[in-house]
């Protein structure tokens, strides 16, 4: 009996201590967030280089990622004043970083800042 609760009581202080298994980076990468990110063509106004033609992007932290999942023509003219040609827009964005790309599942571009 007393062995039983030494071992129980062990237990809880390991528990409590933080002891055991902790998440990886590369387990947390690809946790699904949502966030409001600077969203643009990745070629004309975020620098990328790849592919002729235009691809979405979004800037997360100061790094840019080109987006799968959604493309620019879903979004609007891309070349309209207010395109994602034309300007850097705010974005409420669900999705995670994969690889050295973004997976989204959703981007609702928020109303242009006025400046």
């Amino acid at each position: 009996m007393k062995i039983s609760l030494l071992l129980t009581g062990l237990c809880l202080a390991a528990i409590v201590s933080g002891c055991g298994p902790k998440p990886t980076a590369m387990a947390t990468a690809n946790l699904e967030s949502t966030a409001v990110l600077e969203t643009a063509c990745g070629q004309c106004l975020l620098g990328l280089k790849e592919k002729q033609g235009c691809d979405l992007a979004v800037r997360i932290e100061g790094k840019c990622y080109f987006v799968d999942g959604i493309k620019m023509a879903d979004l609007g003219d891309a070349h309209a004043d207010d395109g994602l040609c034309s300007v850097v827009r705010k974005a409420k964005v669900a999705g995670h970083i994969s690889g050295d790309r973004y997976a989204a599942s959703t981007i609702a571009l928020l109303p242009v800042e006025k400046p």
